[in-house]
């Protein structure tokens, strides 16, 4: 057998690789800085967590860590260009790295590094109680060393504790602080991933709990690539982290369903429902899921950046055995065959439901989940077909009288699903609350361009057979052109030439409104592009849409024309699409709290992210994720103390007994303090968290700041 020869590949135990005596590993300047966040440290304690309660065979596999040895000689005559001589180059003239035998970390740096907070976290907990374990952990995390400063070596100098790991000197002295615990008075207030996940770890430890997480960190497993001297390292690196399309979110959730079955099993899976559901959504099987998702847990589901669709199905479904697995896997083929319907209405047997559909798809896809359950309960006889239309009825209504007033239609369908699951008067109350009312309509119609104009104008007409479409071989006309030419003209006698700055401006202003727009058969308006208004009142004539015939009547075309046919297209336009209930609230685009968007870390612009907070009825000049944090825990623990304390405890926080370490904290009373050192993402986790706890989400609601709205 040929073996390699700059290449060292081999599969160790995590634990005992890190507590080796003669491992010290260290950080090259090129190499990133830390970014894992909570959420990456919660899934690594929860796989920690998970694989101690395992049976004593089965390991953790965390993925490979690519090194190199540190030479610490001088590579310049080689004129090797090498990452892995430039790595040692630099890691030999940083200041936090005079160890010629250390390993120079080339891929792996967030996976050790978090691991090396969490050992630390468990060690500071138990140090004081478990004498023994305090020593295991202890030996993973430092090492004695000489005063390598001096040049002196362990034999003539008093040893003194150094980290392991050692990132290069940018961050060092952060990480060195957080791990052996030296952090100053000072230090508490200081802003570092390192002191949040640090935080987090202490949080969700508790002491009885150690030896339990100290068995799943001995299982933790991966593959230790060492190269020789004359390996690229940068030619490595790329192999194994951009080789092949990373897996979707759909290819993740496929693998995990199917991970851990008999072979026998997993066909089972694949042919009776896998195969069924991708045949359903084709293309838009992603889409699929995260509408599911949306529908099943009433939050909105974050995809940009993030694995979201992913880490949302594991949390809803933590454990899949068969017997869950084939219940579970009966309800998604029956969803996505309602998708299916969902993505091509004609498949639909009944028109009328049909026709709803095709005007429902007018809008896109954002309202799916709440109709996908709608129509999945009246396929199973659970919804009568006038229910399901004055649903999907509602749902047009609410985001075509949005668009026409200048409301964003994002991040409604969650609350709208939340609504349905308690019941019929809670998605009228929900429905109503965010649909704008008859006035604001009204002023919008007016002076702003009409959107989605065939199918408006269609279903004015009663000729929309699928939301206007060009099937229906109608086109829009605008009676004033979009363009006019010099000559035309709105009465036979003054050309547009003759009109003054004012009066073309306003004429402009109103082409794209609902009362300049029509429907008009493709030949005639063929005939009647750019024509004058006497010359297209015999083509309007012709028509056999009502509304165009009507224009045929008037002598004169103008602003005064266009002002009088909007006032009697509104007031159909306000029967078609109806306010739902009676509500009297306009919420001005108001965001329920629950669904506020969880931003990683501390984006530019955080602290401005909020116009202001609706907290039950009162007004709170809020405006950052943190200060909204405080405020509604201090709230809570005044008003709703059981749930918050209930909260916290299932969380492992943010309510603790005491300072329990080093770090941002505000005092409830003399025996709870309120911890706030957690990321931008958490810290909106937990309001959300303990809000629902509280039994009050629904009352809470954000408004975003101009800067939140772009960030």
């Amino acid at each position: 057998m040929v073996t390699a020869t700059n290449v060292e590949a081999t599969a160790v135990n995590t634990i005992g690789w890190l507590s080796d005596p003669e491992t010290t590993i260290v950080v090259p300047v090129y190499q990133r800085q830390y970014r894992w966040d909570i959420g990456g440290c919660e899934q690594l304690l929860g796989d920690i967590r998970a694989v101690a309660e395992s049976d004593d065979a089965q390991t953790h596999f965390i993925g490979s860590i690519l090194s190199a040895a540190n030479t610490a000689t001088d590579n310049t005559s080689t004129q090797n260009t090498s990452t892995q001589n430039t790595a040692t180059q630099n890691t030999a003239t940083d200041g936090t790295n005079g160890d010629d035998a250390a390993l120079v970390l080339i891929d792996g740096q967030q996976r050790i590094t978090t691991l090396m907070l969490l050992i630390a976290a468990l060690h500071h907990t138990i140090r004081d109680d478990h004498p023994e374990l305090a020593t295991e952990l202890e030996r993973v995390l430092v090492r004695e060393r000489g005063d390598a400063a001096s040049g002196t070596g362990a034999g003539t100098a008093a040893p003194r504790m150094s980290t392991r790991l050692r990132p290069h000197r940018a961050w060092a002295e952060v990480f060195e602080s957080v791990v052996l615990d030296r952090r100053e008075p000072g230090d508490q207030l200081r802003e570092s991933r390192f002191d949040d996940n640090y935080a987090f770890f202490r949080s969700q430890i508790r002491a009885e709990e150690a030896p339990r997480i100290w068995r799943g960190l001995q299982k933790l497993e991966h593959v230790a690539i060492t190269l020789g001297p004359d390996a690229n390292a940068q030619q490595i690196f790329e192999s194994l982290n951009s080789t092949g399309e990373p897996l979707r979110d759909h290819e993740l959730i496929h693998n995990y369903v199917l991970m851990g079955l008999s072979h026998a099993e997993q066909s089972e899976i694949e042919d009776e429902y896998w195969l069924p559901i991708e045949q359903n959504t084709g293309e838009s099987i992603a889409s699929f899921w995260r509408h599911y998702l949306v529908m099943t847990t009433g939050r909105e589901v974050v995809v940009a950046g993030e694995r979201g669709v992913y880490d949302a199905f594991r949390q809803e479904f933590p454990r899949l055995d068969l017997a869950t697995l084939r219940r579970h896997a009966t309800e998604w083929r029956e969803f996505s065959a309602a998708y299916r319907i969902l993505l091509d209405p004609s498949l639909e047997t009944d028109p009328a439901i049909s026709r709803q559909l095709g005007w429902v798809n007018t809008f896109g896809r954002g309202l799916y989940p709440l109709v996908m359950r709608a129509y999945r309960d009246h396929a199973l006889g659970e919804l009568g077909t006038a229910g399901l239309i004055e649903l999907l009825e509602n749902v047009q209504s609410l985001l075509l009288r949005r668009t026409v007033v200048g409301l964003t239609n994002d991040r409604l369908v969650a609350r709208l699903c939340r609504a349905r699951a308690e019941g019929a008067d809670s998605l009228e109350h929900a429905f109503s609350r965010i649909t704008p009312s008859d006035e604001r309509v009204k002023v919008g119609l007016k002076y702003t361009e009409l959107p989605h104009a065939a199918y408006v104008l269609g279903r004015l007409a009663g000729v929309a057979s699928t939301a206007g479409s060009a099937s229906t071989g109608l086109e829009i006309e605008h009676v004033v052109p979009l363009a006019p030419s010099d000559s035309w003209s709105g009465d036979g006698e003054r050309e547009w030439a003759d009109y003054s700055d004012d009066e073309q401006n306003s004429h402009r202003a109103l082409a794209q409104t609902l009362g300049n727009l029509a429907l008009l058969e493709h030949g005639l308006a063929e005939r009647a592009f750019d024509q004058s208004f006497p010359a297209k009142r015999g083509l309007y004539a012709a028509s056999e849409v009502p509304l165009t015939s009507a224009l045929a009547s008037l002598e004169v075309w103008g602003t005064a024309a266009i002002a009088a046919r909007t006032v009697e297209l509104t007031a159909r336009f306000l029967e078609v699409w109806k306010r739902p209930g009676t509500a009297l609230i306009d919420d001005d685009n108001l965001t329920p709290i629950l669904d506020a968007v969880r931003r990683r870390g501390w984006p530019r612009g955080w602290d401005r992210e909020f116009e202001y907070v609706e907290y039950r009825g009162e007004h709170w000049e809020v405006y950052d994720v943190k200060y909204l944090f405080n405020r509604i825990f201090k709230r809570l623990w005044a008003d709703a103390r059981p749930a918050v304390i209930s909260f916290s405890a299932r969380r492992g926080g943010p309510i603790y007994d005491g300072r329990a370490w080093t770090g941002h904290w505000d005092e409830l009373d003399t025996e709870n303090f309120l911890f706030m050192g957690w990321d931008s993402k958490y810290m909106l986790t937990a309001v959300q968290g303990v809000l629902d706890e509280a039994g009050i989400a629904s009352e809470v609601f954000v408004k975003y700041s101009y800067v939140g709205a772009v960030m």
